[in-house]
């Protein structure tokens, strides 16, 4: 009886970047062979379906051995069972924690526990993306998560450091993680014309000027959490609606910058108490974690839908809020003066306060 063993022995490990995608899609081998043959590329080399099975087998195995290391990327480059080239591995890396946008919409805000894994079928099924890879892709962010939620400095350059990702994946799983910490709705209906990269882009700007570590800029401080003190700040515009001089006074000077400038001036001017009160009870709010987590639904609601509803194009409400705050500034109660008493006063208030506790 004979036999036919083929064996290759080599140095470099053989990897191939499409396989090496199809395997990441969660296709099975035979599905994988399949997509390969279809797509023409072995056209020229006159390859049969078992050579490309077998070949196909092989780079899963591969990719399967690599894969408990490729959880820990710095692992990667100090590992000799694997002789892969630099690029590679900076390859390989970025595509394992890739993932598609409409997976990370459906889990962004919820709690990247076990519990919810049972949901990744629905999703699958809602996306038309793998289960295997809806899997992965939940298994990385929960990791990332897990690694970076409780470590000092900005939540970017930690996400870089552990998982060697690129500038732009890492600051898509800092949103990530930052949305999943504060547990924001995102959910709503009416909040589904919204596509990851929007919300990423808020999470963005919230990291930067709202944690802790973007209030106090010291790098221990971390990016996760939200700035306690400054949402209590916040507080202190109730009297640009409360005060009528000043609500008038502020809406003069916002109408004296935007006259000619924008469309719907005349919106602007009758409904610009409404939309003053809206933006001022949402921000006065934020103190409760509940009113933490409905700030993208308040602000659609009560914000951006009577804007919409008065056909405000997005350059006219760009305007708006920029004149909107630089205005505010131009009255006295919040003239940097001002705000440095305050600051002062509530800092005294403080430290009395602790003192106080402490005896």
């Amino acid at each position: 009886m004979s036999m036919e063993l083929d064996v290759f022995v080599g140095n470099n490990t053989i990897m191939d970047e499409d396989v090496y995608q199809l395997w990441l899609d969660g296709h099975a081998v035979s599905d994988a062979v399949r997509l390969r043959m279809e797509s023409g590329a072995l056209r020229d080399c006159e390859v049969s379906v078992d050579v490309v099975h077998s070949d196909t087998m092989d780079q899963f195995r591969t990719f399967q051995m690599c894969e408990k290391l490729l959880q820990s990327p710095a692992k990667l480059a100090n590992q000799l069972l694997f002789q892969i080239p630099p690029h590679k591995q900076a390859m390989m890396i970025e595509r394992y924690y890739q993932f598609d946008n409409a997976f990370a919409r459906e889990v962004l805000g919820k709690k990247l526990s076990k519990g919810m894994k049972k949901d990744l079928d629905d999703i699958s099924s809602k996306t038309g993306i793998g289960v295997k890879s809806c899997r992965r892709q939940f298994d990385n962010f929960k990791r990332v998560f897990k690694v970076v939620e409780e470590l000092k400095g900005p939540l970017v350059d930690n996400v870089q450091r552990h998982f060697l990702l690129s500038d732009s994946l890492a600051k898509d799983y800092a949103a990530i993680v930052f949305f999943a910490n504060s547990r924001f709705e995102t959910g709503k209906r009416k909040l589904q014309y919204l596509s990851f990269q929007d919300f990423a882009f808020c999470a963005g700007q919230l990291i930067s000027y709202w944690t802790v570590g973007a209030v106090d800029n010291v790098m221990e401080d971390m990016d996760v959490d939200l700035e306690k003190e400054f949402l209590h700040n916040l507080k202190d515009l109730k009297v640009l609606i409360n005060d009528k001089d000043m609500l008038d006074q502020h809406k003069s000077l916002v109408c004296a910058q935007l006259r000619g400038k924008i469309k719907v001036f005349s919106e602007m001017e009758a409904n610009f108490k409404n939309l003053s009160r809206a933006l001022v009870n949402i921000a006065a709010k934020l103190t409760h974690t509940r009113d933490v987590r409905d700030l993208f639904i308040d602000l659609v609601e009560k914000f951006i839908e009577p804007c919409r509803s008065d056909r405000w194009s997005v350059g006219d409400l760009r305007l708006f809020l920029t004149h909107y705050t630089s205005s505010a500034h131009m009255l006295e109660t919040f003239s940097k003066p001002q705000r440095r008493r305050r600051r002062r006063r509530r800092r005294r208030t403080s430290s009395s306060t602790q003192d106080k506790v402490e005896k």
